[in-house]
């Protein structure tokens, strides 16, 4: 069996909030967690809050997770021109790869037209997580042009559902398993003014949860890769 987590490191609740307490409180607790259960996880960055907490970037690293792209500014993909769209993503990149060699990329709410693939290879990205089976998306692990795509299976908010019924949604995903969440999930959001499903069980109950997700697996033999390690299992395929 195969699993990934992977966080989308960002401002809390964009495009709602513009405060940064998942990057002062939740990203440093998730870290924290993955080294107490001794798992690798993959974090898409964004450029502009690499820029501003650049000692967390180097955290991530040097911890030995990867370190991706997620935009410049959670700037949609899909609401840009084409050449707007790619100066997003080579100025993104240009600032995360003066941390790590940046191969991996995963678009802002998962909305990524097809036409920026060849624009991921031109700029060395070489595996994409940008579609969701949740979405609808029906073509699993597979390559466009250069790039391998690993689709997401879930939504973040899965992860914070009562157990009993989050056991039941993993039981039916298919392999590989990836999961997403985002630093802010992990600091109380109950009393901000956003959607329901982006407040319940945030905070402690969901740094609980995702342990208990790793547990699970750990328990199942689960091998936990990050995303970029799917390129050596898959892109030659």
């Amino acid at each position: 069996m195969i699993v990934t987590l992977s966080f989308d490191v960002e401002h809390d609740c964009p495009p709602y909030l513009t405060t940064t307490r998942g990057m002062e409180e939740g990203l440093p607790r998730i870290l924290d967690l993955l080294a107490e259960k001794r798992v690798k996880a993959t974090f898409f960055f964004t450029a502009e809050m690499a820029r501003r907490f650049p000692d967390l970037v180097k955290r991530v690293v040097d911890e030995g997770h990867e370190l991706g792209s997620h935009n410049y500014n959670h700037e949609r993909l899909d609401r840009l021109s084409r050449k707007e769209g790619e100066k997003a993503i080579r100025k993104s990149l240009e600032v995360l790869r003066q941390y790590d060699d940046v191969l991996s990329f995963r678009a802002p709410n998962l909305q990524l037209p097809d036409y920026y693939y060849p624009i991921l290879e031109e700029n060395g990205v070489l595996v994409d997580s940008s579609k969701a089976t949740y979405k609808g998306y029906r073509g699993g692990v597979r390559l466009f042009g250069g790039v391998l795509e690993v689709p997401a299976s879930t939504t973040s908010s899965v992860i914070r559902l009562p157990w009993r019924i989050q056991r039941i949604i993993h039981a039916r995903l298919s392999e590989p398993r990836v999961y997403f969440a985002h630093p802010w999930e992990f600091v109380p959001m109950q009393k901000e003014s956003i959607r329901w499903d982006c407040r319940f069980n945030t905070g402690d109950k969901a740094l609980e949860l995702l342990g208990q997700l790793i547990d699970q697996y750990k328990k199942q033999k689960a091998r936990f890769l990050m995303i970029r390690e799917y390129y050596g299992k898959y892109g030659k395929a």
